[in-house]
């Protein structure tokens, strides 16, 4: 039997998702990033990708995808087998009837493969979330009523005297998404997935949120049993340099956010050309040691060992690049590594 059989035999099995950010590059109209986006979800889905979920963020000049229903319906008519999601629509800014209604039309495009992950924080600055919602403080004081109210509705059911249409015979799954104990526990308390974004913090907290959300778990009808990912930032390339070098825009912008600077991805090459201040290189040190960069070898062992750690099926891949050749050859890469399910990898016969 092949060396490489048996590896996947003795590795747990781990499915692999997308979360896509739509993210602005230097030299680039903004709205590019979302035409690449609407690119990337049927390049995954060909590759066997799992999931692909989009983001909320607003008055952001690096993440700039706003309005992740809207797109999602466009994805819809583009693929045909992944299943598609929010990660998440930020649920305070909004009713949960009309969220649940949007949720219901994008179930009628895409029966049995809809996603909604909702969150409590705003996704943007708290000047911004009090324009998107004058009452915001409030809302997020709210929020598990909002998912009690969301979970009624999306079921189909008349609840509080109201339908949200249009029904079917599908119901979009509600995930809870997180970066701190607060969305395990509401999570366990509902008896619904849990996504926690490992990427926020590489990995800080990880360990006591996945404890809570295990040990607090109540099982419901539809879901026995807890069900949880991380979602984690990674960039794969054909070799351990290549990819390290094309890392160099996120570690810029990493830098760069310490001191309020949010702006476009800028190139690789630029940044490399510029370098880093003896500071900067030492933070940027001990972020590489957490990072999940290199080939897709090294990339696939840190992700498994991950998976190991807190037993997970399933890990959310979210990847930033300049180039979004770069990108789509990172999740190929990753693709391969982990044998997904693949319709017609690019490149084979």
């Amino acid at each position: 039997m092949a060396t490489a059989t048996i590896a996947r035999i003795i590795h747990r099995i781990v499915k692999l998702s997308v979360l896509d950010q739509s993210i602005a590059v230097a030299g680039q109209d903004e709205d590019a990033a979302i035409r690449n986006t609407l690119e990337l979800a049927p390049w995954c889905e060909s590759l066997g990708y799992n999931r692909f979920w989009l983001s909320e963020h607003h008055s952001l000049a690096t993440i700039v995808g706003t309005a992740p229903e809207i797109l999602l319906a466009a994805i819809a008519a583009r693929t045909r087998r992944i299943r598609i999601g929010s990660a998440g629509v930020m649920l305070p800014h909004y009713s949960a009837l009309k969220v649940a209604e949007q949720f219901r039309v994008l179930e009628a495009l895409a029966p049995g493969r809809v996603d909604l992950g909702v969150g409590r924080a705003p996704g943007a600055d708290m000047a911004t979330a009090l324009l998107l919602n004058p009452n915001a403080y409030a809302a997020a004081e709210k929020f598990p009523e909002q998912v009690r109210d969301l979970h009624a509705w999306l079921s189909g059911a008349a609840y509080k005297g109201v339908v949200a249409h249009p029904r079917g015979a599908a119901t979009p799954e509600i995930w809870i998404l997180g970066s701190s104990n607060y969305g395990a526990q509401l999570a366990a308390h509902f008896g619904l997935p849990y996504a926690y974004a490992y990427f926020f913090s590489d990995g800080e907290g990880t360990e006591e949120a996945m404890r809570l959300y295990q040990s607090l778990y109540k099982p419901t009808e539809e879901r026995p049993k807890p069900q949880a990912t991380l979602c984690v930032w990674a960039l794969a390339a054909d070799d351990e340099a290549m990819a390290q070098h094309h890392a160099l825009s996120r570690d810029r912008w990493r830098i760069d956010r310490t001191r309020g600077a949010l702006g476009p991805l800028q190139s690789p090459d630029v940044i490399a050309a510029r370098g880093f201040t003896s500071d900067e290189m030492t933070t940027l040190e001990a972020t590489h040691r957490k990072s999940f960069v290199g080939d897709a070898a090294q990339v696939g062992a840190k992700l498994r060992a991950l998976a190991e750690t807190y037993g997970l099926d399933e890990l959310v891949i979210n990847t930033w690049t300049y180039d979004p050749v770069v990108r789509r050859r990172s999740y190929e890469l990753l693709a391969r590594e982990f044998a997904l399910d693949v319709e017609a990898r690019p490149g084979d016969a």
